[in-house]
């Protein structure tokens, strides 16, 4: 398949020419990419270079989700922690290792997250582009820095440390890909704690087992 996406008429938020595209609405882009790829599954390869500028944003949120189910966070904590160096290294796009690269999500996980999708169209009546300083390119990497940590909490195990540092990571992808300041700080400081938390968690967990082994011997 080529790099090419055929627009509809009237111009599409994936081209990466439209001065439309710093607007264009979550659902609209994803509604526009499930469309590209009719498969029962996609690649996280391939949704990377059909996002385009927002793919950070909009792969953070979709790997996110999942990573929330305490089973499942582990898995998507490696691709969550390679897209949060990437961002804070400042690259403008990511670029994925093949074995992940070739990692698939179903294509109903990408619709959910349409046109269909209420709490979507909530979401974006209360999300907006508000340009600022956290949308900036430094605002950019502390987001990238923070997912990286985030993705390190998702990987770790630890009881509860996964809901509360990812929760503010998908209130910070939201901000980023609406280009939203307010709603990217709001999830950032959400992030802090949530990962403050859960680092406090994991350090207690570490403290007891080493009291316990010292006890045991």
């Amino acid at each position: 398949m080529d790099g090419h996406f055929e627009a509809p008429v009237g111009g599409s938020p994936l081209s990466g020419h439209d001065p439309a595209d710093a607007v264009a609405p979550i659902s609209r882009i994803v509604a526009e990419v499930a469309a590209r790829f009719p498969g029962e599954r996609i690649s996280l390869g391939e949704m990377a270079e059909a996002f385009g500028d927002r793919a950070f944003g909009l792969l953070i949120l979709l790997l996110l989700l999942p990573a929330l189910l305490p089973a499942a966070a582990s898995v998507f904590g490696t691709p969550v922690l390679i897209l949060g160096i990437q961002m804070g290294l400042g690259m403008r796009s990511p670029r994925f290792p093949g074995f992940i690269a070739r990692q698939t999500i179903p294509r109903t996980a990408l619709l959910r997250l349409g046109e269909g999708s209420p709490w979507v169209r909530r979401v974006e009546r209360f999300v907006k582009p508000r340009p600022g300083w956290f949308t900036s390119a430094v605002g950019d990497r502390i987001f990238g820095w923070l997912t990286a940590y985030v993705a390190i909490m998702l990987i770790l195990p630890g009881p509860g440390t996964n809901f509360p540092p990812a929760f503010g990571n998908i209130i910070m992808a939201l901000g980023l890909i609406e280009n939203d300041n307010r709603t990217t700080a709001i999830g950032m400081l959400v992030t802090v704690l949530g990962c403050t938390f859960a680092t406090g968690v994991l350090i207690a967990i570490g403290w007891i087992g080493v009291q316990a082994f010292g006890w045991i011997f």
